[in-house]
C-alpha cells in the first residue's frame, strides 16, 4: 500500500490489537483516531484527536492522504442499557458517527472502508442446520444490533454512489488478551473455583479469536491483496463450534484450573431466570448462534490463524503477567 491507514478506535479492544498488526509493516503511514490526548502510542504513529463521535464529528484532518479507513470505533453493546433512548444514543455513534465518516472519507479521497459491524446483525440465535450466512437476510433483534444494521446499509449506499470501496466484517463473540464483558467475567469465575450450574448445556456456539479477526482485518485493509472483498459483506468464526460447557471446560483447561460445573437442567435455569427477569441472559448462554464463514474462506482464500485452544492459551499466559 501506498497511502496511510485510519485506525478509529484503536484503544479500544479490537482498534488496539488492529494497531499492534498493522504497525511493523505500515509504520509512519498509519493514523489512529482517539477521543483524547491521553492515549499513548510509538512515536511513527500520527495520532490524531477527534473526540466524541457522532453525527458532527470532524474527521477531515486525520484523513488527509488516508487510502483505507479501518473503523472499529462503536458504542458498545451494553447488558441492561438504562439509558432513557437507548437506540437513540447507539444511533448517534454507531450509524450517524459511522456515515458522517465515510461522507468525509469519500471527500478525502478514501479508497476502502473496513467497518467492524456485529453478528447481531444477522441475529440473535440460530436453529440446528441453520447457520447464519452472509447472504442470509438481516434480523438484529436489540438497539444496538439495529444501529450497526443501520450503518451497513448507508455504507453500502455509498458505495454504490461513489467510487469508495466497502468492507463489512460481522464477528460473533470476540476473545483474546485483554478481552472485557462477560467473557472476562466468566474467566475470573473459573480462576476462583465458583461453582457453575453450566454443567449440561448441549448448544452450539462460534466464537472468534482475537487474533483470527485481526488477521482478517489486516487482509481486508490491502485492496491489492484483497480485490475481492469490495463492497462484500464477511461472516467469521473460528471454524470451532462449542457448547457452553465445552467452552468453559476449554477455558479451565488453558488456565490451569478445575472447573465446578453443576449439571442443571437447561429448563430449570430458564423457569429459575423467567422468575428474576433474567431470561433473556439464560437464553444467550444455552442458546445457540452458528456461524458459516465459507465466504470469507472461499471468496479470499482466508483460514484462520490460531486455533481456540491456542487463543486462550495465550490469553492465560496474557493474565498471568498482571
Amino acid at each position: 500500500m501506498t497511502g496511510r491507514l485510519l485506525v478509529t478506535g484503536a484503544t479500544g479492544f479490537i482498534g488496539h490489537a488492529v494497531v499492534q498488526r498493522l504497525l511493523p509493516t505500515v509504520q509512519d503511514s498509519l493514523v489512529v483516531a482517539v477521543r483524547n490526548s491521553a492515549a499513548s502510542f510509538p512515536a511513527v504513529v500520527r495520532v490524531a484527536q477527534i473526540g466524541e463521535i457522532g453525527p458532527d464529528t470532524n474527521w477531515l484532518s486525520s484523513l488527509q492522504g488516508v487510502e483505507v479507513v479501518i473503523h472499529c470505533a462503536a458504542r458498545a453493546h451494553i447488558m441492561n442499557d438504562l439509558t432513557v433512548d437507548p437506540l437513540a444514543e447507539y444511533r448517534k455513534i454507531n450509524t450517524q458517527g459511522t456515515l458522517a465518516l465515510a461522507r468525509q472519507a469519500v471527500q478525502a479521497g478514501v479508497r476502502r472502508f473496513v467497518f467492524i459491524s456485529s453478528i447481531k446483525v444477522s441475529g440473535e440465535r440460530t436453529a440446528p442446520g441453520n447457520p447464519f450466512r452472509a447472504e442470509k437476510a438481516p434480523s438484529p433483534e436489540d438497539a444496538y444490533g439495529i444501529s450497526k444494521h443501520e450503518a451497513e446499509l448507508g455504507l453500502m449506499v455509498v458505495a454504490r454512489e461513489t467510487a469508495m470501496e466497502v468492507v463489512i466484517i460481522r464477528p460473533p463473540l470476540v476473545y483474546g488478551p485483554g478481552v472485557k464483558g462477560n467473557f472476562a467475567s466468566m474467566v475470573r469465575w473459573l480462576r476462583r473455583g465458583l461453582p457453575l450450574p453450566l454443567g449440561s448445556i448441549h448448544n452450539q456456539r462460534s466464537l472468534l479469536a482475537l487474533d483470527n479477526l485481526v488477521d482478517f482485518i489486516a487482509l481486508c485493509s490491502d485492496p491489492e491483496r484483497s480485490p475481492r472483498a469490495a463492497n462484500e459483506v464477511f461472516l467469521l468464526s473460528d471454524g470451532e463450534h462449542v457448547s457452553t460447557t465445552e467452552l468453559l471446560f476449554r477455558v479451565a483447561h488453558a488456565y490451569g484450573v478445575r472447573p465446578r460445573l453443576i449439571p442443571v437442567p437447561v429448563r430449570w435455569m430458564r423457569m429459575a431466570a423467567s422468575l428474576r427477569g433474567k431470561g433473556a441472559a439464560v437464553d444467550r448462554l444455552t442458546g445457540s448462534l452458528v456461524v458459516d464463514d465459507s465466504k470469507a474462506r472461499d471468496l479470499l482464500g482466508w483460514a484462520p490463524v490460531v486455533s481456540m485452544q491456542e487463543q486462550l492459551q495465550k490469553m492465560a499466559r496474557y493474565d498471568s503477567l498482571l
